[in-house]
């Protein structure tokens, strides 16, 4: 028997990161945004927390074939 199992977390990551003094809150939401969507905070990104969300199995029916010579 073959089964399927489908488990679905939630990852929480964190990055601790050194931005320019003097930005406003919008400069520093895009400071970040850009740092991310360049991969430069990739490297930067721990696994902080880890939320299990659900699981869930699914039987294959295995099919058999037959050969006739």
């Amino acid at each position: 028997m073959r089964i399927i199992v489908t488990i679905v977390e939630k990852i929480t990551s964190e990055a601790h990161i050194d931005i320019p003094d003097g930005l406003n809150q919008s400069a520093i939401k895009q400071h970040i945004v850009d740092r991310y969507n360049t991969g430069g905070m990739s490297t930067d990104m721990n696994i902080f927390q880890v939320d299990f969300e659900s699981i869930s199995a699914r039987i294959v029916q295995e099919q058999f074939s037959s050969k006739s010579a």
